[in-house]
């Protein structure tokens, strides 16, 4: 029976995630299993991997084989490489306490990495949002900017309007006062002189 180190799949349709089981290799993907030993969710980033380190060791230890995608898992956790410290502690290469040395200073400096790759992607959202932020503001001032151009043009165009009906209204009444002076009246100093000569 040959056993296999591979993924179960799990989730939903577009969003899934994955247990990372030892399993017969006869066996379906997401059918039996012999054990559970972690779990790989590449919906985050970066990618959430959960994994017992001790029983992964274990059964590569005992003969099992990883599939491809869950050779770079156990790469990335660090379990290929206390294998290969605990090999050289067998053949007596190194002692037990370096090969302990070694294994927690990469750990060390493993979790420095992650951490300043989360720093760098929260920095990146931050100026994104920022940039955003900067983008919409200039959008919201021009369109202010637009907005008072027309408000004054508006006004413009009604003040124009006012004078122009206040001119018509002018020139008519102008027009209404002209027919009146035309007309010729008598005046006071010929009235007398009519009845004075009667």
């Amino acid at each position: 029976m040959a056993v296999k180190i591979r993924l179960a799949r799990h989730g939903k349709k577009n969003y899934a995630f994955y247990h990372v089981v030892v399993a017969d290799s006869r066996a379906p993907r997401d059918g039996r299993f012999i054990e559970q030993i972690g779990l790989y969710n590449p919906n985050t980033n970066p990618a959430t991997i959960e994994l017992d380190v001790d029983k992964a060791l274990q059964w590569l230890s005992n003969g099992a084989q990883p599939t491809d995608t869950c050779r770079r898992i156990l790469s990335y956790k660090g379990v290929l490489l206390k294998k290969h410290l605990m090999d050289g502690v067998k053949k007596g290469a190194l002692t037990e306490e370096a090969a302990n040395a070694k294994w927690e200073a990469w750990l060390q400096e493993k979790a420095q990495k992650v951490a300043g790759k989360k720093s760098s992607l929260e920095q990146d959202n931050r100026n994104k949002n920022k940039a955003l932020l900067q983008a919409e503001a200039k959008v919201n001032e021009e369109k202010a900017a637009a907005l008072a151009k027309k408000r004054s043009d508006a006004a413009i165009k009604a003040a124009k309007a006012k004078a122009e009906a206040a001119a018509a209204e002018e020139a008519e009444e102008a027009e209404n006062a002209e027919p009146q002076t035309t007309e010729e009246a008598p005046t006071a100093d010929e009235a007398p002189a009519t009845e004075a000569t009667e």
